[in-house]
């Protein structure tokens, strides 16, 4: 490794200037043999509009869902001040328990003792008695340093080892980086499976046809999966990202994936190795659940009859939720959970106007059949939204009430906009079947009833300011007219 190299890596952290851009760190990476990895990373998770990630720091995505699974330890290796970041994350998100860390300096990035110290920690840290994997994380210096975590054993004592790079210059978001981990993990445990037998999963999964849901989802969402699938004779497996090690297996042994959240490109690609058929969306609604129960069933084998009857089951249930839940509001969604276009398909289907819909996520084609479906219905949809496209977007079309990110809700309440965090409120929600159907009004009625409200705080606060939010809101039941399509697509500059 070069000096010349180090100091570019140097300066693709936190700790480097503002001048330190994409092109530096991906050019610093290369010179160090991560090309393959870079373009790797590039394929799947292709970059958006912006150089640098919008949301918080990717690694975290890899970090959860490693702390998330039992029997797995993890290693950080990178600035000091990332790995303090992402360490406190994660306790903040009460995973109890500690996360590892390689310290590195000048010399021991030149000299490549960093990797020498990385594989000592892991074996010391290769207890079959504590843990079955452990994950290793390069964060943005190691990788554009080259720091080699492919040569790291494969498995000490029965412990296997993980070593993935995740760098803010090569992983748009940090969901997608949940998908980085979990397709390594799938990766292992398939050739796992193709050398031999393998654990079994914890409790009893039941006798026929199992479907394996890909995503992370509210707890209670794969339960309402199951009973929706049931009268298929289908069950549900052990989810994807899992919580233990061999839960991979029985993932990997379902006879059909439901690409629930559609960026999950690594995944599906082992899961295709596997000989596993995907499809796509959810069972949001009562069109969204329909099509999902053809689609699962016609991939899973099972006969129409069956399909219908699960249908049968289900949908009058769905539509009586959507009645007596009711949403006569205007609603801009935007997120970077993976579950924006389901939750936009809901709203609809509830009675809200839902003229845009931004996704910091890339567009794949397991979200094509809810693109289609909103489109059809006058929906902008967004793939790779900037947080300058969704205030754009929520500025011209002055919804009554806005789901996004934290910048994007403070930006809509300096304008009086009602407006809700989406991963704490809408995806602490279930969304499938009737459960779902009848989640979100509550919210929406609570919160556009404010609007009056902050229309008063902004007059207080800022008696002198022109404050367009100060003007007379029209009622939430009048009727409005959408902008142009062309019109929206103009003002957030698509």
């Amino acid at each position: 490794m070069s000096a010349s190299t180090t100091t570019a890596a140097a300066a693709a952290s936190c700790h480097g200037e503002r001048a330190a851009t994409l092109q530096q760190s991906v050019q610093a990476a290369g010179s160090a043999g991560q090309s393959a990895a870079l373009a790797r990373l590039a394929t799947d998770y292709p970059r958006g509009p912006h150089d640098q990630p919008q949301t918080m720091c990717p690694a975290f995505g890899s970090l959860r869902v490693g702390l998330r699974m039992r029997r797995t330890a993890t290693i950080l290796s990178g600035s000091a001040c990332c790995v303090y970041g992402l360490s406190f994350t994660a306790h903040f998100y009460g995973a109890k328990r500690s996360v590892g860390y390689v310290p590195f300096n000048s010399e021991t990035l030149v000299t490549g003792q960093l990797f020498e110290d990385i594989r000592d920690a892991v074996y010391k840290l290769a207890n079959p008695a504590e843990h079955d994997a452990i994950v290793v994380i390069n964060l943005c210096v190691p990788t554009a340093s080259g720091v080699p975590l492919d040569l790291l054993p494969k498995e000490i004592d029965g412990v296997r080892i993980i070593g993935i790079d995740v760098p803010g210059f090569g992983v748009p978001t940090h969901a997608e980086a949940k998908d980085v981990l979990a397709g390594a993990m799938l990766r292992y445990a398939r050739h796992e499976a193709e050398a031999g037998p393998v654990a079994r999963p914890r409790g009893d999964l039941g006798e026929g046809p199992r479907v394996c849901l890909l995503g992370e989802m509210f707890p209670v969402d794969p339960v309402l999966a199951g009973r929706l699938l049931a009268p298929m004779g289908l069950g549900v497996s052990p989810q994807v990202p899992s919580r233990e090690w061999r839960d991979l297996y029985a993932a990997l042994d379902s006879d059909v994936v439901a690409a629930v959240h559609p960026f999950y490109t690594a995944s599906v690609r082992e899961f295709r190795a596997a000989g596993r058929p995907i499809v796509g969306s959810g069972p949001v609604g009562v069109d969204g659940t329909a099509a999902w129960l053809e689609a699962v069933g016609r991939a899973a084998g099972i006969n129409e009859s069956q399909i219908g009857a699960a249908k049968a089951a289900a949908l009058p249930a769905i539509t009586g939720a959507l009645a007596g839940s009711r949403i006569n509001a205007r609603v801009t969604v935007s997120g970077y959970e993976g579950s924006e276009l389901l939750v936009a398909r809901l709203l609809i289907e509830a009675g809200a106007e839902v003229p845009y819909v931004g996704t910091a996520l890339p567009r794949t084609e397991w979200s094509e059949a809810d693109r289609e479906w909103l489109a059809a219905r006058g929906v902008h949809v967004q793939y790779r939204a900037a947080l300058e496209q969704d205030v754009a977007a929520m500025k011209e079309v002055r919804p009554d009430l806005a789901l996004g990110t934290t910048p994007l809700v403070q930006a809509a309440k300096e304008l009086g906009v009602p407006a809700l965090y989406f991963t704490n409120m809408v995806s602490a929600r279930p969304l499938f079947g009737a459960a779902g159907a009848g989640a979100l009004a509550g919210i929406v009625a609570a919160q556009t009833r404010g609007r009056d409200r902050f229309a008063r705080m902004i007059n207080f606060f800022a008696p002198s300011a022109k404050v367009e939010a100060a003007k007379p809101a029209a009622p939430v039941a009048a009727p409005v007219t959408p902008p142009a399509r062309g019109d929206l697509a103009d003002a957030i500059g698509n």
